[in-house]
Order: C-alpha cells, then structure tokens, then sequence
C-alpha cells in the first residue's frame, strides 16, 4: 500500500531503455545539462524517471546489497526493511509450510528475503507500480520463480492466510504517524489478522503505540548498526516464549524477557558509564540487561549502566569515566580548559540540552577525542567527562549517534 513516484506505463518505458540509464551514472556534465541533452532523444517524463531512479540507487547502496540493480521509489525506499533485517527475520519462517503472504509487499525486499530461504511468496500491494518493483527486484535477486504478486487492498482478501508478513503503511492519512490506529491496514485489522492466520509477523515503526495493543504477541525491537529500525510483532506458531525481545544486528546478540521480573538497582557512578542499544531501551529491557551483565542504573530514570569492570557486550557501548561534573557551563568550560580536546561528542537522554550551544561554549584546543554525557545521576543532573573505548568490532558495527531527542 506504498504510494508511487512514477505510473506503471512510465516505469516499463524505463525499463525498456537501460541506454538511458547508462547515459546518466556515465555523464560528467551537471545534472541541468545532462537532462537538456537527454531531453533532446528522450520524454521529460522518462528522464525524471531515471534520474530519480539513478539517484535512489545510489541512496539505497547501505540498505541493499544489489541496489544498483533494483527498482526503488522515495516512499518505498524509506519504508523498505533493510536487507540485514530482512534476512534476519525471515528465518523464522523457515519451518512454516505452504506460501508465506506478504501483505503490503512496498519494493519487496520482506518477499525476497522469505524467498530467498526456499518459501513461496505471494505479495500484495495495492500499487499496481508496487507490484511491478517486487517482481523486478526478486528477478534482481534470482528469486522471482517463488514470487508472485497480487495487486489488491489486503484487506479486501478473500484467500485463506496461514502465514503472513504484513508492513502497515504508516503514512495513509498523508503524513507520517507513529499511531497505529492511523495506519493502512488499521489497527482493527491487524488484530484479526492475528486472530485468522496460524502465525506471522507484522513490520512497525519502533516509535509507534504499539505496547499494550497486542495480547499473547511477542514484540521484537531490532537494532542495525546502533539504529533502531523496527518493532516486530510475532504472533501465533512464530512468536516466542516471551512477550519481549530485542535483537542486535549484525552482531546477533538477542535478549529475550519480561521486564516485569526485572528491577531498577541504582548505584553511585564508577569507572565505566555503558550507553545501552537503542533497541533494548524501546523493548525495556534494560534491566534485564543489567542483571545479565552485572551493571547498574545511574538512575531509576536513566538508561545509561555503570560499573567497576569493562564489559565487552555488542549490548553496550562503553565509556572510561574521567571525572563527575555540576551541571553548569561554568564548571564544563572550567574541566575542558584545564583537560582539553580537540573533538568532543556530546550525549543525553532525558535531560534537555541545546547541543550545539553547549559545544561552542566548550573550548577545544587540544588533542584527541573526548565525551560529555549529560545524565541523570541519583536524582539529579550531572556532567559526566569520558573517554569513548572503541575496539576494532564495535568501531565497525556501531555508528556514533548523539542520543539528543
């Protein structure tokens, strides 16, 4: 139910003119230039096409690893699971038997993922373009033999469904909306889409109001690269044990509990501050986290963890504390002047901060690299001076995001 750039008619001329396309990404000349000579052989129409196309591609290079072969759109694009996801979940659907549905297929990349283990796909979308860039793309991916596409409103279906991926579309009132009432298929429907279908997965926003609209559900939260993408609900034969999970990709690295049996246990700061997965914070399980590595919260209401050892966790992201500071600007210039950086990365949670303010205020005249988190820190706000520790693992696999909301 993603909405399109392009019609299907402007999309099969492009696909019938690869020159054209080649004729771009070989080009020198600026961008105005190349369409007025391209403009000279081929419709206007056809050349925003494949310029576009040329450049969601180009966008889509960290989400795909054959994006330079596959048929995007902008919305598609955006709301597409990136393939490490994709792969990820689609493994457990490895033991269901008969077709797995795809409902709300977008570009394709759920379907071509579940294919890709062996399974039949059937993708609806009511995008009659939508439909067009799955078979593509799963023909881009050698997959398209166990596809196949039905282009009708899902909720209009009259076919039996046993299994199902189903991606709401998050953006059918015009904008997007983390309410899942508001979404396409709406609320209503997934819930008896979990009650008609032997098990599934339905793809949703980890920002959305998704916690306590699913009974007898588990809920995934996963993480790729230190970035939360998407919260999973499992349902039926495919859920797990527990209600709640959270999964860490590309590490793999899952925790699984309820954070009900577990407790805040808050403890003065120590050597090491731990910035925790964005992924175990949105599924609560925080600390489920501390008790299985042994840390503490700073505060009942602050995610960071801290603790006398080094933890080396995918979980966790850790930091060597140098010094505890009042929470004034004074006294923060005051400890960079007399400790000073050439780089400083700033992060908070809870507490309000003007970050770029704070970082002008700050003089950085000296060398290396150092950290300034901004915590609650039994009961009040601090300063926390420290050192980022990076292995050669956690530099490749976490980005570096400052957590101001």
């Amino acid at each position: 139910m993603h909405t399109s750039d392009f019609d299907v008619d402007t999309l099969q001329k492009l696909r019938r003119t690869p020159e054209l396309l080649e004729a771009i990404m070989n080009s020198q000349v600026s961008e105005l230039k190349l369409q007025s000579q391209l403009r000279e052989t081929y419709s206007a129409d056809i050349v925003r096409a494949a310029m576009t196309l040329i450049e969601l591609r180009e966008r889509a290079q960290h989400k795909f690893s054959r994006a330079s072969e596959m048929w995007f759109d902008r919305t598609g694009l955006e709301q597409a699971t990136p393939e490490a996801v994709a792969n990820y979940k689609a493994a457990r659907f490895e033991n269901c038997a008969g077709p797995i549905f795809d409902l709300c297929c977008g570009i394709g990349s759920d379907s071509i993922a579940i294919a890709s283990i062996g399974k039949e796909v059937t993708s609806v979308d009511m995008s009659e373009a939508a439909c067009l860039r799955t078979r593509w793309n799963a023909e881009a991916h050698n997959v398209d033999e166990r596809i196949e596409t039905i282009c009708s409103d899902v909720q209009q279906l009259k076919t039996d469904l046993q299994f199902v991926h189903c991606d709401p579309d998050r953006r059918a009132m015009g904008k997007r909306s983390i309410r899942l009432e508001d979404s396409s298929p709406p609320l209503e429907f997934l819930k008896e889409l979990i009650d008609r279908c032997q098990g599934g997965a339905i793809k949703l926003s980890p920002a959305s109001n998704f916690g306590g609209k699913f009974d007898d559900a588990e809920i995934e939260l996963i993480s790729l690269n230190g970035e939360c993408k998407e919260a999973t609900v499992w349902f039926g034969d495919l859920a797990g044990e527990e209600n709640w999970r959270a999964t860490l990709l590309p590490s793999g690295f899952t925790l699984s509990a309820d954070p009900f049996n577990h407790f805040p246990r808050v403890g003065p700061l120590s050597d090491y501050i731990y910035d925790v997965d964005p992924a175990i914070v949105r599924a609560g399980l925080v600390d489920a986290l501390a008790d299985e590595l042994e840390l503490e919260r700073l505060d009942d209401a602050e995610e960071y963890l801290t603790g006398p050892q080094l933890v080396d966790s995918p979980a966790v992201t850790p930091f060597r504390v140098l010094a505890e500071l009042t929470h004034n600007r004074k006294s923060i210039r005051k400890y960079f002047r007399d400790h000073p950086c050439h780089e400083l990365e700033i992060k908070c949670r809870h507490v309000p901060v003007d970050v770029d303010s704070l970082r002008k205020s700050i003089p950085l005249k000296g060398t290396g690299k150092k950290t300034l988190l901004i915590v609650r820190l039994g009961g009040k706000t601090k300063g926390v001076a420290a050192e980022r520790i990076v292995s050669e693992e956690s530099s490749a696999s976490r980005s570096e995001k400052t957590d101001q909301p």
